[in-house]
């Protein structure tokens, strides 16, 4: 299998140098405005061959870009419409359905670039040259620079590991250029037998994730520190936003990115923490797509702070970088992240199977059985159910040899003739049918 990681290389440069990435960094966002702006004039359209027409010559004539820095731009502006497009078809669905009152407007203006911020290919806008430097493209022709960066990173470029586009990134506070690169490193194919261990991992705001092995050990990680530092975040920026000077703006820019560094760094640190406490293992992650339009609240000036404290905290919550970092990090330690479906997995016993809301009294963090009286800790509850359906997953994949994240519910119980025609909502209740028979028995689940 192939895993792609990010590199990132500090260019030194001298004063001259960083004049001439300044001048194609802001040609770049300037090119990207432009396009934007035209792409928005006809039609909002996310089109690649259309907007080569109507701006690659201008692209070229007035800001001086290179034949595939053009071809770029326009490719990341139309990628960037077929996005907004694409949040407007779900929040239309959303509406429907009654998850969200709010209209998006992603669309009601043209989408403005504001980071310096430029990709290159690999071979024609940038390229590797002997002891350690690298050539990039400028308006002016080719620059070549030395480079510095994590030494297993600059292991893997200098044996030659495939590399792909990179992003030339400025940050603003060092008054330094850094070069982002796609490394591609081949691993050999996960196999069911190679993973010795399966762990369920329940992600929350009270706890950033509860993991639970099939032998059941369990790890908890609270959340309560990270949390005081975002409200410290909020008050800050609260505080300067009612400000308003010069001077209290640049300071808020200068926040957030700090607490973006923080929360990817916090998040950078918790999935090493789970790969090293569970090696070679499975791990078990809940589909939270969409999550967010589904537990959406409507908008009310007059709810109470404690309200919007609450609304403010499931905002911030970065389950879904968390998961990220875990699902590439995991091949490079030898082990994989799988998805799992997130129905029910804190409402159902997993040591009768019984499923409702009461299980959990007053949604709180203890759980409690209707029916068999077990009571336990709701996430780690979550997480186990979690882990028996990673277990079935792993179970499907020994008997069909092929990984997929949704049990197989072809059998005679959960089929019927012509089960091509089924709905998706009869699949999905095979699934929930199958899930309620999985029993939690740790000294028989290796």
């Amino acid at each position: 299998m192939r895993v792609t990681i990010s590199a990132t290389l500090k260019l030194r440069h001298n004063a001259q140098q960083k004049a001439a990435l300044d001048a194609i960094s802001l040609a770049y966002r300037d090119a990207l405005n432009y396009a934007s702006q035209r792409a928005f004039e006809l039609d909002k359209t996310s089109s690649a061959p259309r907007l080569h027409k109507a701006v690659y010559a201008d692209l070229r004539a007035q800001f001086g870009l290179g034949a595939q820095l053009a071809c770029t731009v326009e490719r990341q502006v139309a990628a960037t419409y077929q996005t907004q497009w694409t949040k407007l078809k779900q929040n239309l669905k959303a509406r429907e359905a009654s998850h969200t009152k709010r209209r998006y407007k992603g669309l009601d203006a043209a989408p403005k670039f504001v980071s310096r911020t430029l990709e290159y290919q690999h071979g024609r806008d940038y390229s590797w040259k002997k002891g350690g430097k690298v050539s990039i493209s400028t308006l002016d022709g080719r620059l070549v620079l030395e480079y510095e960066g994590y030494q297993k990173h600059l292991d893997c470029i200098a044996r030659g590991c495939e590399t792909g586009a990179a992003k030339l990134y400025h940050q603003k506070s060092k008054k330094r250029y850094y070069l982002i690169v796609a490394v591609h490193i081949d691993l050999p194919d996960p196999q069911p037998v190679g993973h010795s261990n399966v762990v369920g991992v329940d992600v929350g705001q009270r706890y950033h994730f509860v993991a639970t092995d099939k032998d059941g050990k369990s790890l908890f990680e609270k959340g309560a520190q990270v949390r005081q530092q975002k409200d410290h975040f909020a008050r800050t920026k609260k505080a300067l936003q009612r400000k308003g000077t010069r001077s209290a703006t640049r300071r808020l820019v200068m926040l957030s990115g700090r607490e973006r560094r923080f929360i990817a760094d916090r998040n950078h640190t918790l999935a090493k923490m789970l790969l090293t406490r569970f090696p070679n293992s499975i791990f078990g992650l809940e589909d939270l797509s969409s999550i967010r339009e589904r537990i959406e609240r409507h908008a009310d000036p007059k709810v109470s702070k404690k309200v919007k404290r609450t609304k403010r905290h499931q905002s911030q919550w970065s389950f879904a970088e968390l998961q990220t970092m875990l699902a590439y990090k995991a091949p490079l330690y030898g082990s994989l992240a799988v998805r799992v479906d997130a129905n029910y997995t804190s409402q159902a016993c997993y040591k009768c199977g019984h499923v409702s809301r009461g299980n959990r009294p007053n949604a709180g963090l203890e759980f409690k059985c209707e029916a068999c009286g077990h009571r336990g800790h709701a996430d780690r509850v979550a997480s186990v159910n979690i882990a028996l359906r990673t277990l079935l997953v792993r179970q499907d994949w020994m008997s069909t040899g092929a990984l997929s994240m949704r049990p197989d519910v072809s059998d005679g119980e959960a089929s019927r003739p012509h089960s091509g025609c089924r709905s998706a909502q009869e699949v999905k209740a095979a699934r929930l049918r199958r899930y309620a028979e999985l029993r939690w028995n740790p000294d028989t689940s290796a």
